[in-house]
């Protein structure tokens, strides 16, 4: 007797009918009837009667139903108890500056209320340097973005961001549509990270491909520092939507890079499964889930979430 069968006799009692109980289960009838059949040769007695008008139970399915349900409860309860069970240990999570910006805190609080225990140390660095440390096993897990240097790494796809150009109100040369090329660009005054930030590695591949050029006047590898130049009217830059979380008051323009496949592909990336404390792998789940439901929510500007298949 299997847990999926007491599922399905419960169901198929509570709806009335097969087909109906077959969509709550999202499975089809045929299989949904074998099951129970399956159930009712092991009990060697009939417990459901077929009707013009759905399916009733018979006395021995009507005194299975009870006890079902009950062990059912019984069931949730245990899953319930498991789940909830006070996990500790500790993690360490790598977030490069944007991504810290806008998944920093929800993560803290998504840990705090379902892992209170777990003891979180999380990093913010160039996504360059955060590869190193996980590679130096200094790191659990980190948000990157490429894979290149990981050949061990666990690696889920977890969200693309789409680019955009940013600048001080009336910033001369800036884009005067809401969409620009990446060749619309050339001439524009742009600070940006150096090549040991993943989204300069974006670019670089970018520009390489279209054979166009940009006006780097300046390299920056911090982003509070780097968004001050731009809020101060002395630069534009080129930067996911996340790079304006914390600076909104500012009131900053922004155009979105419109180039196919310009995008930064965010990873979540470990060590491999059997090196993870159980305190990581829940974390890891924290992580994904968290950053998925800022994208599906509207709440992470540009990203869209990467679920697998």
């Amino acid at each position: 007797m299997e847990i999926r069968q007491l599922r399905y006799f419960v169901c198929a009692i509570e709806q009335g009918s097969m087909g109906k109980a077959a969509r709550e289960l999202g499975v089809v009838t045929s299989a949904l009837s074998q099951q129970i059949s399956r159930l009712e040769s092991e009990l060697a007695t009939r417990l459901l009667q077929r009707t013009a008008t759905g399916i009733i139970p018979t006395d021995a399915g009507i005194a299975f139903f009870r006890q079902a349900q009950l062990a059912l409860r019984n069931i949730d309860a245990a899953a319930r108890a498991a789940r909830q069970a006070r996990l500790s240990g500790h993690v360490s999570v790598g977030l490069a500056p944007t991504t810290a910006a806008v998944l920093g805190l929800p993560l803290i609080l998504a840990m705090r209320e379902r892992y209170p225990d777990v003891r979180l140390h999380l990093v913010e660095s160039l996504s360059g340097h955060l590869g190193a440390m996980l590679n130096a096993r200094q790191l659990d897990l980190a948000i990157l973005f490429n894979d290149d240097a990981g050949r061990k790494w666990s690696v889920t796809p977890l969200l693309e961001e789409r680019l955009y150009v940013i600048a001080a109100q009336g910033f001369k040369g800036f884009p005067r549509r809401k969409t620009v090329r990446l060749a619309g660009l050339a001439g524009l005054p742009l600070a940006m990270p150096t090549h040991m930030h993943g989204l300069r590695s974006v670019l670089a591949s970018a520009v390489r491909r279209q054979a166009v050029g940009l006006d780097v006047t300046m390299e920056i590898d911090s982003l509070a520092l780097l968004m001050d130049a731009v809020a101060a009217g002395l630069v534009a830059t080129i930067q996911p939507g996340a790079a304006v979380t914390r600076l909104a008051a500012h009131g900053l323009a922004m155009a979105q890079i419109s180039d196919p496949g310009l995008v930064r592909r965010n990873l979540l990336a470990s060590l491999s499964d059997d090196e993870l404390s159980p305190a990581a792998l829940a974390a890891r789940v924290v992580m994904r889930d968290t950053a998925r439901a800022l994208a599906d929510g509207g709440r992470w500007v540009g990203a869209h979430s990467l679920h697998e298949a």
